[in-house]
């Protein structure tokens, strides 16, 4: 790290411990960083920003979202005439090849995913895929650089795919609707929406058709109005590509002084916001539940007037024709908007319901447009 003769040092190291290490050694003899440690930057990007900043020194980070889609360019540089209003994407390779092949094929999740390992798309333990948490790294990276505040992963709101099922991908699709797992960072009135989840998305949106591994991102600016991001999001190809392109971009402003270059978070140290980040509850949207009834005169007026009590008003609706064997079947509804924590009290009392049982399925929607 002391060497004279390097000027930048590229981590790929991956993982929290060894590479922060690694990189505040770096950083600390004056060296510019090139990374694509999605993890590292969302845990402790703040203070190597800061470190960075103050010793005058780059960090270049594209690789670290969505493998060779220019996201962080795009976002710090080429909409920087916008005020962004939203950011929706596809993030995680994995998990969108998993619900492509449940939905073209018509099997579970765990068979999709043991083909996504098979094929090497998932790890063994494929926790940080499926479960949200590698979408939410990249998510609050972008969104810090969409409206110009911290780091904030912590605060972010995370719900990975294990517990969607095939059905739920074919009642969505006969609504009109895929189902994708988004990273989603949006300006409300009280503050920031950070989250990832299953989502419903139109059929007809364009990031709705975004099949396999590959990733997509949305951004809506006032002035350019919605843009789409297309690529390869993982692979050691597109992620070479990213860190090579760092590595040219930091060597061709090495000559120039620091307060000239456009900074990590585009926005100047300083000028960060301290805006704050929503809770879930406060968070607007609209939603699929779909619950299991027993086959009975009443149950749907039951179902109606459990939202209506909460001031919730149904959009679309499905049965699932005569009940099964079991005198059992499927009701879908599509609710218009909402916030959380009303549905969250609709739900405590649909499930109240004697002919509605406990287990359900709710995903939320968006449209996107």
């Amino acid at each position: 790290m002391s060497d004279p003769a390097i000027d930048i040092v590229v981590e790929a190291i991956g993982g929290t411990d060894v590479a922060r290490a690694a990189i505040a050694a770096a950083i600390d003899h004056g060296k510019h960083i090139v990374t694509a440690n999605k993890a590292l930057l969302a845990l402790h990007g703040n203070e190597i920003f800061a470190a960075a900043s103050a010793r005058g020194v780059m960090i270049a980070f594209e690789g670290a979202v969505s493998g060779c889609i220019p996201s962080i360019k795009v976002l710090r540089e080429g909409l920087s005439a916008n005020r962004i209003a939203w950011i929706a994407g596809i993030v995680n390779g994995t998990s969108n090849f998993i619900l492509s092949e449940m939905r073209a094929r018509g099997i579970s999740f765990e068979e999709a995913l043991r083909d996504a390992q098979r094929l090497g798309y998932a790890e063994a333990d494929p926790s940080f895929d499926v479960d949200g948490i590698d979408a939410a790294h990249k998510l609050s990276l972008l969104a810090a650089i969409g409206f110009g505040m911290p780091v904030q992963f912590e605060r972010a709101y995370i719900e990975g795919i294990r517990a969607l099922t095939d059905r739920d991908l074919t009642y969505a699709e006969r609504l009109g609707y895929r189902i994708k797992l988004l990273g989603i960072a949006r300006r409300a009135a009280r503050g920031i929406e950070l989250r990832v989840h299953p989502t419903l998305v139109p059929a007809q949106r364009l990031i709705a058709s975004v099949d396999g591994a590959m990733n997509a991102i949305l951004v809506k600016g006032d002035a350019a109005g919605v843009t789409l991001y297309y690529g390869a999001g993982a692979g050691s190809e597109p992620t070479a590509s990213a860190i090579l392109a760092d590595v040219i971009d930091v060597t061709r402003l090495m000559g120039t002084e620091p307060q000239e270059r456009v900074p990590h978070l585009a926005f100047q140290p300083d000028a960060l916001s301290d805006i704050p980040i929503l809770p879930m509850e406060e968070v607007e949207t609209s939603y699929y539940l779909r619950v299991r009834v027993r086959d009975q005169v009443g149950v749907i007026a039951d179902l109606a007037r459990s939202l209506a009590d909460n001031g919730i008003s149904i959009d679309a609706m499905l049965q699932q024709g005569p009940g099964d064997d079991a005198g059992e079947t499927d009701i879908v509804i599509l609710t218009h908007q909402t916030n959380e924590r009303s549905f969250d009290a609709a739900l405590a009392r649909v499930v109240q319901i004697p002919a509605v049982s406990p287990h359900y399925t709710r995903i939320r929607r968006e449209d996107l447009g």
